[in-house]
């Protein structure tokens, strides 16, 4: 069991691969072994691309092996429908394979244990459960979207050691480093959308970009029901190339027509929504992402839109920056236990 541990982690290192590429696919990765020996390894490496299992059996007939008799260790079980490709359950049949150990089953209704069926008709070993806990940990994200309808919900912020969220006026901009401020980059490349609240976009006028240099160009969401936002933002002047959805009230759009006008113009997306004391009805915005196959949301601030997400058990995963800087008072965010 120790090798197939083995291997399989290392199939699930090439799922990572695939994040900010493939999505809403899932995150897959393959590894064909036979006699301890790798023959060839794959993954899903770009959405409508062949999958991971294909990758894999490509390779290992690059290499001149012969897979038949060998052990495939998946992250995810193997499709059996016809999509953007065929099934892979279909290929590893007529490549011959003994042995298929996936990491878990796929949520997908579609497949849901119908590709292990079919591996265990055509007298293949077809066993799950290997790593589950790891891959699952990394496929979150999609397990959500096919389980729910709605986006993975991620609540970023950057705070000091007494647990202010954002420093005094004419204090330095950032209350992290370089270095986190890289990793969010690269958070924000695995991401289909970055959110804030207006408040953030007239205090700060952020660009909301992955500026990591791989991986996607994730819509900016701003909640802004009365539709403040600044025609002058860089947000508003860069909608034309990075998408920018603003989340605001139909009654906002009945009252200021010409500047909704003037937003949808300069590119900005306009959604309406039902709005309630306290705000906008952040369930109908998931479920409304969760309608355009959004698998991840990361939620940057400002603090009342946290809370939001918080106090409404919206979030899914805190991402928190903590800097060793102390400055005396704290953002008035809900506990987290």
């Amino acid at each position: 069991m120790e090798g197939d541990e083995r291997h399989m982690l290392r199939a699930l290192e090439l799922a990572g691969r695939g994040r900010g590429a493939v999505e809403p696919n899932p995150m897959v990765g393959a590894v064909i072994v036979r006699d301890g020996r790798v023959l060839g390894e794959g993954w899903h490496g770009r959405f409508g691309g062949p999958h991971a299992e294909r990758e894999a059996l490509a390779a290992a007939r690059q290499a001149g092996h012969d897979v038949r008799g060998a052990t495939v260790y998946v992250t995810l079980e193997p499709c059996c429908h016809h999509g953007k490709t065929p099934p892979c359950t279909d290929a590893l049949i007529e490549a011959g394979v003994s042995r298929v150990l996936a990491a878990m089953e796929d949520p997908d209704s579609r497949v849901a244990g119908k590709g292990l069926a079919a591996l265990r008709r055509a007298g293949i070993v077809a066993e799950v459960g290997l790593c589950a806990e790891a891959v699952r940990e990394l496929l979150a994200p999609y397990v959500k979207l096919r389980m729910q309808s709605r986006p993975w919900v991620t609540c970023k912020w950057a705070q000091t050691a007494d647990g202010w969220l954002a420093l005094g006026e004419g204090g330095p901009r950032w209350i992290t480093g370089p270095a986190a401020r890289g990793h969010v980059h690269r958070v924000r490349a695995g991401c289909d959308g970055i959110l804030v609240g207006v408040e953030t976009v007239l205090a700060d006028d952020p660009e909301l970009t992955n500026r990591s240099g791989a991986g996607r160009r994730p819509t900016r969401v701003v909640l802004d029901s009365r539709l403040r936002t600044p025609l002058e933002s860089k947000l508003v002047r860069s909608a034309g190339e990075t998408p920018l959805l603003l989340v605001t009230t139909t009654a906002a759009m009945t009252a200021q027509p010409g500047r909704a006008a003037e937003l949808l113009g300069r590119g900005a997306e306009l959604l309406p929504l039902d709005e309630r004391p306290g705000g906008l009805r952040l369930e109908a915005l998931l479920d409304e992402l969760g309608r355009r196959q959004w698998t991840h949301l990361l939620v940057e601030g400002g603090a009342k839109v946290l809370a939001s997400f918080l106090s409404g058990g919206l979030a899914d995963e805190l991402l928190v920056y903590v800097s060793p800087r102390r400055v005396g008072h704290a953002a008035d965010l809900p506990r987290v236990d």
